[in-house]
């Protein structure tokens, strides 16, 4: 007579045969030696912690900068000053320089080389994209006054030689905005403040000369290039532009360069 079956209840537990379990995770299953697995995982997860902390630890060495310039801002070995008037030039327009905060650190910005040719008080730099009368006052009434101008070309811009002519009120300053074309625009016109004074633009065929950094066309001019026309116009200084022509070119040679660099984008307005 067969044995009878013993009845099992739901509580009962089941005796399933042995080996590993589908429903284990690979570090519950036994390595050949017993449960080792997943201590030696645990040992290197601490040992690569570990060594992760000893490299946060190392002293961190600044990069070492070339030594620059005080004056023109460029590297020693590329310095620009012999291309510069000896000493700042004779000036009485006011000069506002807008520029975009990407061309602060660019190398071959021109804002320093134009900050070294005049005096300190006629020329002054404002970095940002936004300005309004809270963030800067100063800048507010400035472009508040009737005898401030904005060197920005369009429709509505009128020909600086032909304004000063016909104005009552002969002009004090004059702001130029210094970035890359569509960085300029932005500034432009996302800036109430800079529509309020004068728009006024150069009526020159002159290409740039400025060749250490492409323009986008022929009659794109950089900052420095469009200082030195408007202020040459402005001061009746045709010595300010003629200045100007002994910066380097193309066919410069620049002390302590040895061979010419692929021009980058530069920053400057079609005029």
């Amino acid at each position: 007579m067969e044995p009878q079956k013993q009845a099992r209840t739901p509580g009962d537990p089941v005796a399933w045969p042995r080996g590993p379990s589908r429903s284990q995770t690979p570090d519950d299953e036994e390595g050949p030696e017993g449960n080792t697995a997943p201590a030696a995982a645990f040992l290197g997860a601490e040992a690569d912690d570990a060594c992760a902390d000893a490299l946060w630890e190392l002293p961190v060495e600044p990069a070492e900068r070339r030594p620059e310039c005080s004056r023109c801002s460029r590297p020693q070995k590329v310095c620009l000053c012999p291309f510069l008037p000896l000493h700042p030039l004779h000036i009485s327009t006011h000069l506002y320089i807008i520029q975009h905060p990407a061309e602060e650190n660019k190398v071959l910005r021109t804002v320093p080389l134009l900050a070294a040719c005049l005096p300190q008080d006629k020329c002054k730099v404002k970095i940002g994209r936004r300005f309004s009368e809270e963030r800067d006052p100063e800048l507010s009434t400035v472009c508040r006054k009737s005898d401030t101008l904005i060197l920005y070309p369009g429709a509505e811009a009128a020909n600086l030689e032909e304004f000063i002519l016909d104005s009552p009120i002969y002009p004090s300053t004059i702001i130029i905005i210094d970035g890359t074309w569509s960085q300029a625009k932005d500034i432009f016109y996302k800036n109430s403040l800079f529509r309020l004074p004068k728009q006024v633009q150069l009526k020159t065929s002159v290409s740039s000369q400025y060749v250490i950094r492409t323009q986008p066309t022929n009659r794109c001019l950089s900052t420095l290039e469009c200082a030195a026309a408007a202020l040459s116009i402005l001061e009746k200084n045709d010595y300010i532009q003629e200045s100007h022509d002994g910066y380097p070119t193309s066919n410069s040679p620049v002390p302590g360069k040895k061979k010419a660099q692929k021009p980058l984008p530069a920053e400057s307005v079609p005029f």
